[in-house]
């Protein structure tokens, strides 16, 4: 079996500190957790008219392959009470994304925001960001 690395961003405005305590229990309970970045408060993106966010992420060892890792992380959001809003970047439970896969950024979103190549250095200070 190949075992994968990767980098699981997490991020919360509603309930924040516990729907994150929630989502690293349930990726631990599925998934070992190698290391964990530390948590910040950012500002909204896009719409501004909402609580701030609280940011991280999770160095993970699995089996899965990518498709199948993205899917059980969509499945955990909807689980952790996760509504699809009409607004791009309004509030959320949970956000759950693959930032890298096997050493490599696979998430955009990285290279926009600080923040997310902040928790990603500290977990992997190697890669060449």
């Amino acid at each position: 079996m190949n075992v994968n690395r990767a980098v699981i961003g997490l991020g919360s405005n509603i309930n924040a500190e516990e729907n994150i305590r929630k989502a690293i229990e349930a990726i631990g309970g599925k998934f070992k957790i190698i290391k964990s970045s530390s948590f910040v408060e950012t500002e909204p993106v896009g719409f501004k008219e909402q609580d701030r966010f609280i940011n991280g992420a999770l160095l993970i060892e699995t089996e899965s392959e990518a498709p199948e890792l993205k899917s059980w992380l969509k499945k955990l959001e909807l689980k952790l009470g996760r509504v699809k809003s009409k607004i791009k970047y309004g509030p959320r439970t949970i956000d759950l994304d693959i930032l890298v896969w096997n050493g490599e950024i696979v998430e955009e979103e990285v290279y926009e925001r600080e923040f997310l190549r902040r928790s990603i250095n500290e977990l992997m200070p190697d890669l060449d960001l």
